[in-house]
Parts: C-alpha cells; sequence; structure tokens
C-alpha cells in the first residue's frame, strides 16, 4: 500500500469527538464516532466541557485508527476541522483539541497538514458518496444540533454563499429542546423521530402548530418551541401526537425552503447534510411531497451526523492535487 493512499481526519465537534481515516478513491477504512457525555436533563455542554472530553477521547481514538490493519505507515495526509464555518472570525474552542492532535501527528508523521472547516466536513461526507458528487452547483441544507442553513455552493468559484435557513435557533436545537422537555435524554432527535414515525396518521395535526412562514428563503424556529413547551406544560396531547405534528411542521418548512430557492436560483439539485437529515420521517416527507422536478440526495445516517469522514476526504483531495501537480486548490 503506497502512503499516499490514505489520509486521517479528526472532527472535534460540540458533542462527538470523530476520527477517520479514507482512502484515495473513497473508502472508509476507519471510522470512529463518540458522543460526548450531557447530564440527564441538560439541553447541551459548555465549551470547556465538551473540550475537556474531547482531550480525554482523541489518545483512544487515534490508537484505533492507527491499530488498523494497513493505516501505520501509510498516510500521506493529515485533514482535521478548525472552526465550525468556513467564514472569518468562525471559532468555537472544541475545535482545539482536535487541531492540536492533528499539528503533533503530522509533525510526527512528516505529513502534510490541511484544515477545514465542520461545515465543510458534514457537506463533503454526503456529496462524496451521493448521486451529486459531480455536480458543480447545487444548493446544500445544512441541518445540525447548532445550525440552520442553505448553501448554494458553487465549485466553479469557490464559493459556499447562505441563500436560506433559520434566522434564529436551529432544527436541532427545536427538537432536542422539546425533546428535553418530553424528559428524553440529550441529543433528542432521534427520539422525536421514532415516536412520529410511530405515531398513528390521526395523531398529525396541522392546526395543532402554527405554519412556519419561509420569507426570502429564512425561517423563524423560536416560535414552534414555544408552541410546544405550553403544549406540554398543559399536557393537552400525547408525546406521539406532539412528535409527529413537530415533525410535520418542521419537514413542511424545509420542503417550502426547497421549492423557494429552486424557484429563485433556477436549481435543482439539493443536498440534504447534518445530524437532523437523518430523520426518516423528514425523508419521507421531501419524497412524498417534493414534485418530481427537484433532485434531493441525503446520506446515510452515520455520515450525516457529526463524523471525520468528510474532513478526512477533503484531505485526500487536496493531498492529491499537490501530489500531482505540487500545489492545492483554497
Amino acid at each position: 500500500m503506497n502512503n499516499s493512499l490514505l489520509s486521517l481526519g479528526i472532527d472535534t465537534s460540540n458533542y462527538k469527538t470523530s476520527v477517520a481515516v479514507t482512502a484515495s478513491n473513497g473508502d472508509i477504512i476507519f471510522n470512529y464516532q463518540s458522543f460526548l457525555e450531557v447530564k440527564t436533563g441538560e439541553r447541551g455542554l459548555r465549551q470547556s466541557e465538551a473540550l475537556f472530553q474531547h482531550v480525554q477521547k482523541l489518545p483512544e481514538a487515534v490508537k484505533e485508527a492507527f491499530g488498523t490493519e494497513g493505516v501505520l505507515g501509510n498516510i500521506g495526509s493529515v485533514a482535521v476541522s478548525t472552526r465550525p464555518r468556513p467564514i472569518e472570525g468562525s471559532y468555537m474552542p472544541v475545535f482545539t483539541a482536535g487541531a492540536g492532535t492533528a499539528k503533533a501527528i503530522a509533525a510526527a508523521l512528516g505529513v502534510p497538514l490541511y484544515e477545514f472547516s465542520h461545515q465543510e466536513g458534514h457537506i463533503e461526507a454526503v456529496k462524496h458518496y451521493s448521486s451529486m458528487s459531480k455536480r458543480d452547483r447545487l444548493i446544500c441544507f445544512h441541518f445540525s444540533g447548532g445550525t440552520t442553513e442553505a448553501l448554494l455552493c458553487d465549485d466553479n468559484r469557490g464559493t459556499m454563499e447562505i441563500v436560506g435557513g433559520s434566522l434564529d435557533i436551529a432544527y436541532g436545537q427545536v427538537l432536542d429542546r422539546v425533546g428535553v422537555a418530553m424528559g428524553y435524554h440529550f441529543p433528542c432527535g432521534e427520539e422525536i423521530d421514532s415516536l412520529s414515525l410511530n405515531a398513528a396518521e390521526d395523531d398529525i395535526d396541522s392546526k395543532l402548530l402554527k405554519r412556519i412562514k419561509v420569507r426570502d428563503g429564512f425561517v423563524n424556529l423560536s416560535g414552534i418551541e414555544t408552541q410546544c413547551q405550553r403544549i406540554l406544560a398543559a399536557g393537552s396531547c400525547s408525546r406521539e401526537a406532539l412528535s409527529a405534528s413537530l415533525m410535520d411542521a418542521l419537514s413542511r418548512s424545509v420542503a417550502d425552503m426547497t421549492l423557494y430557492l429552486a424557484d429563485k436560483y433556477n436549481i435543482h439539485d439539493f443536498l440534504y447534510a447534518g445530524g437532523v437529515s437523518c430523520s426518516a420521517f423528514l425523508r419521507n416527507y421531501l419524497e412524498r411531497n417534493l414534485p418530481s422536478g427537484i433532485n434531493t440526495a441525503f446520506g446515510s445516517p452515520e455520515l450525516s451526523s457529526d463524523n471525520a469522514v468528510g474532513i478526512s476526504l477533503l484531505g485526500g483531495k487536496k493531498y492529491g492535487l499537490k501530489a500531482r501537480y505540487g500545489f492545492t486548490t483554497k
């Protein structure tokens, strides 16, 4: 195995420690993902707590990666997420844990180190293995615990422009806050998705929650969270009914944003990434309700939630360009 074949990727997000190794052909050689521990009843972690847990988890994750057959001695590059988004001023302390570890490994192995954003990793992990891997221009929705953005991605121009999303809290925050209020352990998206799928069709009440309005491609979500909290406090409906109605309202708003942006930018290719995009309810809703002219692509659940596979792939691509042409793109 030639040492140019493998790329090591590291991602230390708000709630998961991730390490991955991929080959130049896209094969996933190693994929470690471990949620950080959040106390019952809490709706998240302070940055200092998350950073500490990453520092504790990373050595074992790297040890497992290097213990995988054919990895040690065949790493050609190291890649790491160092910030949430690919814009100036984007910063979160949790990413310093991965950045420090990646720098040490790259220096020890004598291989190049490449830095990307967490968001770029999310998109690449889904796009690379999708039917849209060769599309130069598309819109990607990034739905995670703290992010809801629609990004117009143009590979020819090398740009990612925010053209839609949430103006306040994210879809993931709505699900987590409502789920914690129901008594579930953070993060709660999977539990609410499961409840909504198990609910009877009659449990979906389109009048229970107000429709989320889309204005110029953007939505506000704090209002629907407040409605859910009031319903829970009043005990006026079951968890299944509330979950199903909430997922129906959120999914409808995603469909409305998709249709608006398709018309505004004359784009018909849409990619959905991030943990919330794992929702089976959301996927089923879009499949049933979007017109046939809209092309949609989702990733597998393990690659839609936080992971280091996308970061690893991006690093491998940059290293491949350097090896072939002697330069890399920005």
